[in-house]
């Protein structure tokens, strides 16, 4: 049997275009945001991504960095708020899901605690580290397999 060459991107990110948030607020913000930045599939039960944002969201407002057991806790908290299922709770998927906001620089990880980046507004964030330094290296790329093409 032959072996298939596996093509890993360096980067990647998904943007998605919704209606302006003019009355949403809260846990449905922050979902939306995860929709609109590719974090979260439309239609993704398992969204507990969102909980762990907020959690660090709200630790941002008083200049905490926290562990992943305690986001574990906190985001647990929330779903039972909500009244959610606790779908993704698990710590291990907890940490991959902190390694993904990592990934996209809206968290750094400190010592073992996670903090958004330099307790920074992630409006700044996106601005400053994905708008202009991650999507421009990647539309950078593809523009390199445009013009390889012609």
């Amino acid at each position: 049997m032959a072996t298939v060459a596996k093509d890993n991107p360096l980067n990647e990110i998904t943007l998605r275009r919704y209606e302006k948030p003019y009355e949403l607020e809260g846990r449905e913000l922050v979902k939306k945001l995860c929709l609109s930045i590719g974090l979260l599939q439309p239609g993704d039960s398992r969204d507990i991504i969102v909980d762990v944002l907020m959690v660090l969201l709200e630790a941002r407002k008083k200049k905490k960095e926290l562990d992943s057991k305690f986001i574990e806790e906190e985001a647990i908290r929330l779903r039972k708020k909500e009244k959610l299922p606790l779908k993704g709770i698990a710590s291990s998927n907890i940490r991959r899901q902190l390694k993904r906001l990592r990934d996209i620089f809206l968290v750094e990880k400190i010592n073992n605690n996670y903090r958004i980046n330099e307790f920074e507004d992630i409006s700044i964030i996106f601005e400053k580290r994905i708008e202009k330094f991650y999507i421009s290296s990647i539309l950078e790329r593809v523009k390199e397999y445009f013009n390889a093409v012609k």
